[in-house]
């Protein structure tokens, strides 16, 4: 579970600087956050859930939460801290008008609710509280090892159809979920900057990218297991994977210096020129911050989200078929870079930054 005084403190600094006497929660990032539970069981719309959670300083207990019967006792037993009181609404009334009625004085909402501001909980959530980065390790680590065990088991005949049902069975274990899957074998992973699994073998060589999530936090990866690749490859490859140590280089100066996201996307614009694959940053996202939500903030061009550390970071940069992407922690220090989602017995190659002093370890393809 959350440390529920941790947040408290954050969302006391908040209500201060925003003037609100209360704020409520019913996007799933945000209930995660907020309660380490799940409020997504039997929503029946896109971006909010069946229950939502409140903070309201000044009530005992300040801590709150709304559900539908049918629904209220399992979350409060099941997905709610002890610290939260929960009142049920009944099952055809309405969540948000139910906020409504229990908001005294001047209160937000992260969903739409009548005479509530609504407000952005993204911010909310970074940097990273200390509970939240072990069990961000402990997710990317179990995460790690279930890719690790089905990219061993590959042949070029598998279809990605195959192997993304493979993926998600091993993603299903530990309360965890895998909200993204993508298989590509070399022809569509050529064609297309990150495909869905479709009927065709893998051939030549398989891209999997997987996001995993437990408890509202979210872990991405891409393994490359390679069978027969093409010569130029080899060097695609190593461009993707220089282009995200640039990527986390970047990150971490920021972090430093008080940059922002719009800094890192420049730098890897920048690398991708140097390395002379300048469409490469047109063609798709290349990550971000990662928490919460699969992408807390993409890197991209006059984004002003501020880099903050600890803080989850993926950044995903495409060459033609190649793909290198994990998930990492970024904090201060002399060690800033840790790599959350490694796969230990897989094979490693060191790369070098663009324009910075700063070699990180990529996971290299895999050749069975």
């Amino acid at each position: 579970m959350v440390d529920i005084d941790a947040r408290a403190e954050r969302l006391d600094a908040y209500l201060a600087a925003t003037g609100y006497d209360a704020v409520w929660f019913a996007n799933p990032d945000a209930f995660a956050w907020l309660t380490g539970g799940d409020n997504t069981v039997g929503a029946v719309s896109g971006g909010t859930g069946v229950a939502a959670a409140g903070y309201v300083p000044g009530d005992a207990p300040a801590f709150r939460a709304m559900a539908p019967a049918g629904e209220a006792d399992r979350i409060a037993a099941e997905e709610l801290p002890d610290s939260f009181a929960v009142e049920t609404v009944p099952w055809h009334a309405s969540l948000a008008d139910a906020v409504a009625a229990e908001s005294i004085g001047m209160a937000a909402a992260d969903f739409d609710v009548p005479g509530l501001d609504r407000i952005d909980a993204g911010p909310l959530r970074q940097p990273l509280a200390a509970d939240d980065v072990e069990r961000f390790r402990s997710l990317a680590e179990e995460t790690a090892a279930a890719v690790e065990r089905v990219c061993r088991q590959l042949t070029a005949e598998d279809t990605e159809h195959e192997v993304a049902s493979a993926l998600r069975i091993a993603l299903s274990s530990g309360e965890m979920s895998a909200p993204m899957v993508r298989v590509a074998g070399r022809e569509r992973a050529e064609t297309y900057r990150s495909p869905p699994a479709g009927a065709g073998d893998l051939g030549d060589y398989g891209v999997l990218s997987v996001t995993a999530e437990r408890r509202g936090l979210h872990v991405s990866l891409t393994r490359t297991v390679a069978f027969d690749p093409p010569e130029r490859f080899k060097e695609q490859f190593r461009a993707a994977a220089r282009i995200e140590a640039t990527a986390l280089a970047a990150t971490h100066e920021a972090v430093e210096t008080g940059g922002d996201a719009g800094d890192v996307f420049e730098a890897i614009r920048e690398a991708s020129d140097e390395l002379g694959f300048p469409d490469a940053v047109e063609a798709g996202e290349q990550g971000g911050a990662a928490g919460f939500a699969r992408r807390e903030w993409l890197a991209a061009p006059e984004a002003d989200d501020p880099v903050r550390a600890p803080m989850g970071y993926a950044y995903n940069p495409v060459v033609v078929g190649a793909r290198s992407e994990d998930t990492y922690l970024v904090e201060t220090g002399e060690e800033p870079l840790e790599c959350l989602s490694a796969t230990p017995n897989w094979p490693t190659f060191d790369v070098e930054a663009v324009g910075y002093d700063r070699t990180v370890e990529r996971h290299a393809p895999y050749a069975p």
